[in-house]
């Protein structure tokens, strides 16, 4: 069950969600709560991470309330839709949320087109953290993201699949907006540094009925490995397809953004020859990581989602923000400008934040088992 403190923002957007809550409109000149919004895709290709999502963040939750809450007051969370196909643009309601000093951080975990869309609605004003794998560079004002970036992704595990598999051609296929491709910009630089041959190049819009004939062009392309940067159920679904044209005998597939979740929805017979590159994976063997698993499964038990590197970093994401803003003399509207001390924040997979340019998490490849990742190899 989910915590009294967690609350939805529009119920009716949302299905399988209680529908009689009524929105959160809260005075905060008489409320002490540190109430931040959690902003995760409920539907469309993306909508399939929610569960995982909200499950990672509870547990955070529940550590940061059972101690001091955030800068001594008790914490509470506001979910809104993040989806890019949400009835309701998550910045209107941020804006509304804003302006009626409803919330006092956001913590994001979506595609890089709806940040952009916050951080324009935002403008610094209350510190929103960015918690997913995405393309790298943000620099605007108060935004910090704490995820994966393709420069230490993709360039290391191209690489090490060439190497090991004796890969000579690639085929890349993402989503039509900016984290595909500046990935696929990363990865054709590395191509061309290691001598690589580059066969295909594709991109579709979000829940494309194209996904068949891109996996058939795919097929007849030639290529020995494929760069896979499709969100969601677009994976899935890419999956599926190619799992069942029997691909997978003669093609490698390499993603940066396929998790446990991915591997459950496409089946297991669909995921031979599938290799995922990410700091965070379940199975992922570290004290951290160890304590994660055992409160997540203690909170949610029979009920968990797979546990997976973006729900993961909802739980990281609180904690940093709870590191972020108690650090004393500095101020978090000031990092942009002025060399701070380092944040070190509670994370499964060790998190240590210097600027959004400079994140120490270990990088590994992993190989997709069933419904698991395993076979961690740490990247350079």
């Amino acid at each position: 069950m989910a915590s009294t403190r967690v609350h939805l923002w529009r119920t009716n957007e949302v299905a399988g969600f209680p529908s009689d809550k009524p929105a959160i409109r809260v005075d905060k000149k008489a409320d002490q709560t540190y109430r931040v919004a959690l902003l995760i895709p409920m539907c469309g290709a993306a909508g399939m991470w929610a569960p995982s999502c909200i499950a990672s963040a509870e547990v955070a939750l529940n550590e940061l309330n059972a101690q001091s809450g955030i800068c001594g007051r008790p914490v509470e969370l506001v979910l809104i839709n993040a989806a890019i196909e949400a009835e309701t643009p998550a910045e209107t309601v941020i804006e509304e949320l804003i302006a009626q000093r409803q919330i006092d951080a956001i913590v994001g975990m979506h595609i890089s087109a709806v940040r952009q869309q916050i951080i324009a609605t935002v403008q610094g004003r209350i510190p929103f953290i960015y918690t997913p794998l995405y393309e790298g560079g943000e620099a605007a004002p108060g935004v910090f993201a704490i995820g994966d970036t393709p420069a230490r992704q993709l360039g290391p595990a191209i690489r090490y699949m060439s190497d090991r598999f004796r890969l000579k051609k690639w085929a890349l296929i993402g989503n039509d907006y900016i984290w595909p491709r500046v990935s696929h910009a990363h990865a054709k630089k590395e191509l061309h540094r290691q001598h690589l041959d580059l066969v295909a190049e594709t991109y579709l819009p979000f829940s494309s009925n194209k996904i068949g004939d891109a996996v058939d062009a795919l097929g007849m392309s030639g290529a020995d490995a494929v760069l896979i940067s499709l969100v969601g159920q677009d994976a899935v679904v890419f999956n599926r397809i190619f799992g069942g044209m029997k691909l997978h005998d003669r093609i490698f597939r390499l993603s940066c953004a396929i998790e446990e979740n991915g591997l459950l929805a496409s089946g297991a017979r669909n995921l031979d020859r599938l290799f995922s590159s990410a700091s965070y994976f379940a199975r992922l063997e570290t004290a951290e990581n160890a304590e994660f698993r055992a409160k997540y499964h203690s909170l949610h038990q029979e009920r968990a989602p797979m546990l997976n590197a973006l729900g993961q970093s909802t739980y990281e994401g609180l904690h940093f923000l709870a590191s972020l803003v108690s650090q004393p003399d500095q101020d978090w509207r000031l990092r942009r400008v002025r060399e701070f001390q380092p944040i070190v924040y509670k994370s499964a997979r060790r998190g240590f934040y210097t600027t959004n340019a400079s994140n120490a998490s270990p990088v590994f490849v992993a190989r997709a088992n069933g419904f698991v990742f395993d076979d961690l190899r740490r990247l350079p």
